[in-house]
């Protein structure tokens, strides 16, 4: 077993190994896989299949410049999604005791309290003053 673990070090030497960008494509090559078994449709194993090659590709391949810029850009792909979501997710728990607007002149989101009838706001990013109902 140690001969095997030697010699499969020595092979991945130089070489990119699995980031998240390779998980991604090996996982949905799977899902893609599973679909095939129930719809028996050949996109879904054409598409596995692709998505299997290239997940294993990415693992095996030299260029480790090119590899980690792309994983980086899923990185921050895959954060600001989660970014977006999470504020979402608060606007959504917070949309009882106040109200959100956008700036017109900035696009900065603002949050006011409910139930204080029209209200002059002030943007805190461009100090440009709108009104609206509260």
């Amino acid at each position: 077993m140690n001969g095997f673990r030697q010699r499969m070090t020595k092979f991945m030497y130089g070489r990119y190994g699995n980031d998240q960008l390779s998980r991604l494509y090996l996982g949905l090559a799977l899902a893609c896989l599973v679909m095939n078994l129930f719809t028996d449709l050949t996109a879904f194993y054409l598409a596995g299949i692709a998505l299997l090659i290239y997940g294993i590709y990415r693992s095996f391949s030299k260029d480790i410049a090119r590899m980690s810029a792309q994983n980086q850009k899923y990185l921050n792909w895959r954060y600001q999604r989660l970014v977006k979501f999470n504020n979402t997710k608060k606007h959504w728990a917070q949309r009882k005791e106040y109200r959100f607007y956008q700036c017109p002149g900035c696009r900065q989101k603002v949050r006011v309290p409910r139930g204080r009838g029209k209200i002059a706001i002030t943007c805190p990013k461009c100090h440009a003053e709108f009104i609206k109902k509260s």
